[in-house]
């Protein structure tokens, strides 16, 4: 496993941080996502509020069973010593309609690089297969040359 990127944060690490939790995210496997935050870690996510790492794991795992051929791309906002925050972007479907999921997401780090808090917001847009551009193999990491969000159009 790479070493982690601990803070304080520069524009090149919290640019690293945000595709190595992009490819996590992207492995949809709840275990090694899981893996990046504290033991007690506070979560934000929609209407939802927990905390820790098992909290973590159950919530991955109905995530994924419903928002079947997820692909993610993050793009980092801000940074600032312990913090990162970024905008993103994902495709998923329920078996029938296709979304493309629009949020923002406040991290704060720990002094060992794993992140103890996560707020996230988050619009869901149904789109048609034509509006789809999140193209890779999945579930895997995007592709070094697929474009980012700033590429994309809204």
């Amino acid at each position: 496993m790479p070493t982690p990127t601990v803070p304080p944060f520069t524009l090149e690490t919290a640019i690293a941080k945000a595709r190595m939790a992009e490819d996590a995210w992207n492995s949809r496997d709840p275990d090694r996502v899981a893996l990046a935050y504290t033991e007690d870690s506070h979560w934000r996510n929609r209407a939802e509020i927990f905390q820790g790492r098992d909290a973590i794991r159950n919530f991955l795992r109905r995530k994924w069973d419903k928002e079947l051929d997820y692909r993610l791309i993050k793009e980092v906002w801000a940074f600032g010593d312990n913090r990162i925050s970024v905008r993103f972007q994902y495709e998923w479907h329920d078996g029938g309609q296709w979304y493309r999921a629009y949020g923002n997401e406040n991290w704060e780090f720990d002094e060992n690089g794993l992140m103890r808090r996560r707020e996230a917001s988050i619009n869901d847009r149904p789109i048609t297969l034509e509006e789809r551009r999140f193209f890779w193999d999945a579930p895997g990491p995007r592709p070094q040359d697929h474009p980012g969000l700033i590429d994309s159009p809204v």
